[in-house]
Parts: C-alpha cells; sequence; structure tokens
C-alpha cells in the first residue's frame, strides 16, 4: 500500500507574545513581500519595520489571549484527518506547513523525505482560491520542489479550492444553522457573511478567481441552509481586512454593518466564510472590532458563528477531497497556482510594493501599497501606522 503524505498548507502566526517580533522579521525578511533595489537593504528594513510594528500587533494579541491558535488548531486538524483517512483504508499521514511561521513547509517536506512517503497529495487550508493565500503557498512549495530532486521526484496532487464541495457546505450551514436556531426570531435573522478581502485590482486585472468563488460558495450555503431550516434568511456578503488606500472588493464589513443598523436589522448572525480556523481575525476584528461597530450601529443581537476547526463534517469532507485528488489526475503546483491573465500590475525594476505576480499578501491583509504607506508616515514624521494590518 502506497504510503500517502497529505500536506496541509496555512499561513501561521506568533504563538506567544514574545513571537510577534520575531514573526513579524522573517515576514518583512521575505524579498517576495518587499522588493528592494538592493538586496543588502532587506533585513535591515525588516528589523526597522518588526520593531516598530510590535508593540501594537502585540496589544491585538493580548486581546485573543497572548498569540495566535492557529497553529494549535491546524495540528489538531491534520491529526483528526490522518486518523478519519486512516480508518478508511488509506496509509496517510498529515503534515502542516506553514508559510511565514512554524512549522515553516521546509520542515514539512523534511519530514515527507525522512518518512518515506511515495506521493503527496497537497490540501490548502483556504477553501477559495486566492493569489495571497493558496497562490503564496503553492509558489512556496514549487521553489522547494525546484531545488530538491528527492522531492521533485514524488507524485504530487494539489487541490486548488473546495469552496462548493459538498462536505464543506454541509458543514458551514450546520454551524450557521445552529446560531439561527438560537435567535429570538430564527425567520427574520439577518445573516452576514464577512469574507477576507483582497485589493479589487487582484481580481479585475490579475484573473484572480477568489470574488466569484467566495459569492457561488455564500449562495451554495444559503441554499442548504434553506433545506435545513425550512424557511429562507435574508443574507450580505462584505469583505473585511482592508488595508491601504487603493480599492478592495466591496461591500466593507464595516460600511455594511452600519448600513444593516440604519435599515433596523435586530438579529445579525455573522459568518467568517474563508476561515476555517480561529485566528486573529476572527477573534480579535470581528469578536471585539466589528460587534463594537455593530452595537454603535444599531445591531442589539451579534452571534458569530464558529470557525470550523475540528468540526467532523468538515473533517470527513477534507477526507472525501483528498480521496478524490488521488483517485484522479495529478495536479501540479504550477497548475495549481495558475491565474488566467498574466499581468504585471506595477513596475518591477525598482521599489516594487505593487501586486505582482510573485509578491504575498500578508493573509491579504498586508498589501504593498500599505508598506508605501508605511514609508509617507515614516519620512513624515506623522508617527505610527495605521496602514500595515495584522495576522
Amino acid at each position: 500500500m502506497a504510503k500517502v503524505g497529505v500536506l496541509l498548507l496555512n499561513l501561521g502566526g506568533p504563538e506567544r507574545i514574545q513571537d510577534v517580533g520575531p514573526f513579524l522579521y522573517n515576514l518583512f525578511s521575505d524579498p517576495e513581500i518587499i522588493r528592494l533595489p538592493n538586496p543588502v537593504l532587506q533585513k535591515p528594513l525588516a528589523w526597522l519595520i518588526s520593531t516598530l510594528r510590535s508593540g501594537k500587533s502585540q496589544e491585538a494579541y493580548r486581546s485573543i489571549g497572548g498569540g495566535s491558535p492557529l497553529r494549535r488548531i491546524t495540528e489538531q486538524q491534520a491529526r483528526e484527518l490522518q486518523s478519519e483517512l486512516r480508518s478508511r483504508g488509506i496509509e496517510a499521514t498529515s503534515y502542516v506547513a506553514m508559510r511565514y511561521w512554524h512549522p515553516f513547509t521546509e520542515s514539512a517536506v523534511s519530514d515527507i523525505k525522512a518518512d518515506g512517503i511515495d506521493e503527496v497529495v497537497v490540501l490548502p487550508l483556504y477553501p477559495h482560491f486566492s493569489i495571497s493565500t493558496s497562490g503564496s503557498s503553492f509558489r512556496e512549495l514549487q521553489r522547494l520542489r525546484q531545488a530538491d530532486p528527492n522531492f521533485s521526484r514524488l507524485p504530487i496532487r494539489c487541490i486548488r479550492s473546495y469552496f462548493n464541495d459538498p462536505g464543506y457546505i454541509n458543514a458551514m450551514a450546520g454551524l450557521i444553522a445552529a446560531q439561527i436556531r438560537a435567535c429570538n426570531t430564527p425567520e427574520t435573522a439577518h445573516i452576514f457573511f464577512s469574507a477576507h478581502g483582497v485589493p479589487k485590482s487582484y481580481v479585475e486585472e490579475a484573473g484572480d478567481p477568489y470574488q466569484k468563488e467566495i459569492e457561488v460558495c455564500s449562495e451554495l450555503i444559503m441554499a442548504r441552509l434553506a433545506e435545513l431550516l425550512g424557511h429562507g434568511n435574508p443574507s450580505t456578503l462584505a469583505y473585511q481586512s482592508r488595508v491601504g488606500p487603493v480599492e478592495w472588493l466591496k461591500p466593507y464589513t464595516e460600511e455594511a454593518l452600519a448600513d444593516l443598523g440604519a435599515a433596523g436589522v435586530a438579529e445579525l448572525v455573522v459568518v467568517p466564510i474563508s476561515f476555517v480556523s480561529e485566528h486573529i481575525e476572527t477573534l480579535e476584528e470581528i469578536d471585539i472590532e466589528y460587534r463594537e461597530l455593530a452595537h454603535e450601529a444599531g445591531i442589539a443581537h451579534f452571534r458569530r458563528v464558529p470557525a470550523l476547526d475540528t468540526n467532523p463534517a468538515f473533517i470527513c469532507g477534507l477526507a472525501d477531497l483528498v480521496q478524490r485528488a488521488m483517485a484522479g489526475p495529478e495536479v501540479n503546483l504550477d497548475q495549481a497556482a495558475e491565474l488566467p491573465n498574466k499581468v504585471k500590475l506595477y513596475p518591477q525594476d525598482k521599489w516594487a510594493w505593487g501586486w505582482n505576480n510573485s509578491s504575498e499578501v500578508w493573509n491579504g491583509r498586508l498589501a504593498m501599497v500599505g508598506f508605501s504607506a508605511f514609508l509617507v508616515e515614516l519620512l513624515s514624521g506623522r508617527g505610527p501606522l495605521h496602514a500595515i494590518g495584522l495576522l
């Protein structure tokens, strides 16, 4: 029986307050994040930014208990998925590959080789494909594969996205239904999908399918939800975590909340549609920041649907995805990361901090324009930067 390695891709995050500075340093040391005319400047600049940002970032992590739970949850998901696959007769071992914090992708690849794995299934923990999430992780894995003859010989099958997969849709609908049933008036409770935003240029100029996948996914969830509940509910889709002066996907979550409050919505069920694990953007941004904005807008009841984490229906759905990938054709990393348009949005010759096909976005919240705003504020002496977000 073939030994199958299931590689779970995620972004990573600082687990302790003292990890925040080193995490930021690792992030900005990456030339894919900030492209400089002289590589000698990379590490000094990374040190400067991480030093300036650590205090503000640490405050946010303190508000959710002192660190990101992302690694713990992702490793739990990996164990549950491995157990489910083995119960189906598949000799599978799960590995976690984080993009910017431990365990790094290099570590996961080393473990795969050491364990004598025969084939690899790459499963991003991003249901919806985006340049800034799945695409980033696929490209990092491709770089490692090209540099390692032993790893490059392993058959590899990539799961690009699963926004319309029945297992994922059913798991999401089940969690939402539980929150709606707990409302005072379940039939009129307003369902509020809050997806992570991306710059509009990703979609319109580079052909990122993220927006379309989010829209289709929310429609499928609403249809399944109506079947479970026996009635339909009003719903809104908005995008959170925008940063910088460029236009991001609309409507923005904070503006949509204000509009719903003005329209008299009393009960809101908030769904973090693009997140499968609890982390800073669910625990701090939604639970603290957006909850406060909703109450200020006059929305009396604010319920937040929990992230999937190790929900049994979700884990079974992931196992189904792995099995189908194993039975299907080999999908390599180039195919998984491919975009319909090959567009260079900004010049790359010098000091290029606009989006480009190989740049990374720090969980979507750090656009290159955010860094340009950082430089403006830094040089003008206006004080702390608001433009660079938190993971």
